[in-house]
């Protein structure tokens, strides 16, 4: 019977990022086999949710934080800390998450992700919450053109009621478009720096 190294449980699971199961069928044995050499040999396992995020991001996290080095990164920098302080919603655990009416200001969110993130646009998604007096296709296509993203990015229109009266209607022609990215570890990290910021 072959006995797995430590060396090749911690190359295979630590640094290839393999499940317990993928090893079990590389050494053709079973997997509490090779839990109990991992045991053995002081290898800590993955808790769940790091299992999924490791099968999410098969090649390691899609952002990378990149601290500014230029006084124009820096008031990027500080800007998106403050908008995602300021509209960000903070109780997703697992998304970075912002709604507003104004696309100048998600536009420069957006850079914000992209620059000191460095995400990839596409991997945006978007929702939006209109009035049923607005014309939905409508709103969605002013907000593909200001943010320069594509339809297939968005998730379905929640629409509701209208029941404004005055002039908030201006405030609001097309809706309120809410911004998705989906990453706990972003997200974690994002509000690490929020913390550290105070």
């Amino acid at each position: 019977m072959y006995i797995p190294s430590k060396k090749e449980l911690e190359k295979l699971y630590l640094k290839q990022g393999k499940s317990t199961q993928e090893i079990a069928r590389l050494f053709r044995c079973s997997l509490n086999k090779i839990r109990y050499w991992m045991e053995k040999y002081d290898i800590k396992r993955r808790t769940i949710s790091e299992a999924i995020y490791l099968k999410n991001n098969p090649d390691g996290d899609p952002f990378k934080l990149t601290y500014p080095n230029s006084i124009k990164d820096a008031i990027l920098f500080g800007f998106g800390l403050g908008l995602y302080w300021g509209e960000g919603t903070k109780m997703d655990k697992n998304t970075v998450r912002l709604g507003n009416t104004d696309w100048n200001l998600i536009n420069k969110f957006i850079l914000f992700l992209i620059k000191i993130f460095g995400i990839k646009k596409y991997d945006l998604k978007f929702s939006l919450q209109v009035f049923n007096d607005i014309d939905e296709k409508e709103a969605k296509r002013f907000w593909m053109k200001k943010l320069g993203v594509q339809e297939s990015q968005f998730y379905k229109s929640t629409i509701t009621k209208s029941v404004r009266k005055g002039t908030y209607g201006k405030k609001s022609n097309y809706g309120v478009l809410i911004l998705y990215y989906h990453n706990k570890k972003m997200r974690d990290a994002l509000m690490k720096l929020l913390v550290e910021e105070k």
